[in-house]
């Protein structure tokens, strides 16, 4: 009997691997299950048959006891030791029906037996249950793998989500130290975050709720958030049932200032048809918040000096002044130390606004708040746009993170809008960030190493030896600006800088 599948099988067909020393014995059970469909391999010691069953991978076999050098129990404990034949059912074939042999070829692995001389219909009967058997099990363990992969799947979402809640939470508790109505109503997302300059600010915020009179100087850049923290400011104070009145200085034209911020009465110029109020009396009672201070014209720095000195305003045109209950937030990117030595602005009206300073951090100086505000404007914008918040992937994520920012927390605001609407629903991707790709330029050689060596090879020229330290740097660390950064001791923006140049 050959140890090869029979000649005449066809693919597809199910396998059984018969074992036995007498030829005889195999010829009867070949003549048994042929006819049925079933694809014969044989066996005749139990050694072949540990090579055929690693080869073929018979889905079942049919094995004899009592066998040379090699029994069959000793077979079917090596087939259930090895993990490629360790799940393919084995039928023992013995002349013996003592119970204590049966039991030995159960404990050997073995699920069932059939008994010399055979019966056609019981080896029939006995295989297709076994086979049938095989191929549920195998069925079953498939749906539970499938439902262990679920179940993982499930459970790493369950946990991004967890995450991302836990993120919105400590979002919506800085929010809500300010004001959870006037935080959704004004979507207060430049205060997000839980870094230590955030921190500062909230503390600040806290600090000025009891002082409502006291006038707010916020500096920062551009994007930083400066309007959001004086809505915050003023409706996390007893000011949040009066006015906030947001008033743009380089947006008001130069002849209509005066009658735009204390007003007018009628006939007081060609045009002024009725009384007008200016923007500090429709502020009485609340907040007004002067942006871009710094570039006020100097003619009208006078005037709004002499009304945060007597609280009094006198309307274009009128004989008496009004007295006003406003509280001044001003605002600036400007270098303000700057344009007082250059004359542009009135030290005076500088210290008079400046009682409290707030300074609002760019976004590459947190870079940790970055995660928080990205969840924070997904949630924002799928919401508006009638989808479901989608996840960020960790790439894409990082990649936030290592992103420069020049224009703050409103240029991460674009860029999460536009992310939703390349990912279309799905997960957020890299390539959906539209992010521009760091060029690091590989130096031309390996800096020294040698202390002396590179001291003495560095020119004397500091844009020079600093370009020569950067690519120093780069090298070392593989081109991660990150890291090269915190080598040299410098922030990443420096050597962004650098290589801009």
């Amino acid at each position: 009997m050959s140890l090869t599948p029979h000649p005449g099988s066809a693919p597809g067909r199910e396998r059984i691997l018969l074992v036995d020393d007498q030829p005889a014995n195999l010829a009867v059970l070949t003549a048994a299950l042929e006819p049925a469909g079933y694809e014969i391999l044989a066996a005749p010691t139990g050694a072949a048959a540990l090579k055929v069953a690693l080869r073929a991978r018979p889905d079942i076999i049919l094995l004899d006891i009592l066998m040379p050098e090699m029994d069959g129990l000793e077979t079917c404990r090596r087939l259930k030791q090895d993990e490629a034949t360790l799940d393919i059912p084995v039928i023992f074939i013995t002349a013996r029906s003592e119970l204590e042999s049966l039991v030995e070829g159960f404990r050997a692995g073995g699920v069932d037996y059939v008994v010399k001389p055979f019966q056609t219909d019981v080896v029939l009967s006995r295989v297709a249950t076994h086979l049938h058997l095989s191929r549920l099990t195998r069925e079953l363990r498939e749906k539970n793998r499938v439902l262990e992969l679920r179940t993982q799947e499930l459970t790493e979402e369950a946990e991004r989500r967890r995450q991302a809640e836990s993120a919105l939470q400590q979002a919506d508790e800085t929010l809500a130290v300010i004001s959870g109505l006037e935080a959704e109503r004004w979507n207060l997302a430049g205060l997000v975050g839980s870094s230590r300059l955030i921190r500062k600010i909230t503390g600040d915020i806290r600090r000025l709720k009891q002082f409502t009179h006291t006038s707010v100087l916020i500096l920062g850049e551009s994007g930083t958030g400066k309007e959001l923290v004086a809505r915050a400011i003023h409706f996390d104070s007893v000011r949040a049932k009066g006015p906030f009145v947001p008033v743009n200085c380089v947006a008001i034209p130069a002849e209509l200032a005066e009658s735009m911020l204390f007003g007018h009465v009628k006939g007081a110029f060609t045009g002024a048809t009725s009384d007008r109020k200016g923007y500090f009396e429709l502020a009485h009672g609340g907040t007004l918040f002067l942006d871009e201070i710094g570039d006020m014209p100097a003619s009208l720095q006078v005037k709004l000096l002499r009304v945060l000195e007597d609280g009094c305003v006198t309307p274009v045109g009128a004989s008496r002044p009004s007295k006003v209950d406003v509280r001044i937030i001003a605002a600036t990117n400007a270098d303000v130390t700057a344009r007082i030595a250059a004359g542009t602005f009135r030290q005076d009206l500088y210290f008079r606004l400046a009682r409290y300073v707030v300074a609002t951090p760019p976004l590459r100086e947190r870079p940790e708040d970055v995660p928080i505000l990205a969840t924070h404007f997904v949630r924002l914008f799928a919401a508006e746009m009638g989808m479901k918040a989608p996840a960020i992937t960790p790439a894409a994520m990082e990649a936030l993170q290592e992103h420069d920012y020049p224009g703050n927390v409103r240029e991460l605001k674009n860029i999460i809008e536009r992310a939703l609407i390349e990912s279309d629903g799905g997960a957020i991707q890299i390539d959906h960030l539209g992010l521009p790709a760091a060029s690091v330029p590989p130096p031309a050689q390996r800096p020294p190493t040698d202390r002396k060596e590179a001291a003495s090879s560095l020119p004397l020229n500091l844009a020079e030896a600093e370009e020569l330290l950067i690519q120093r740097a780069l090298h070392e660390t593989g081109g991660n600006i990150a890291d090269a950064a915190r080598l040299l001791g410098v922030h990443r923006t420096r050597i962004y800088r650098k290589l801009a140049q």
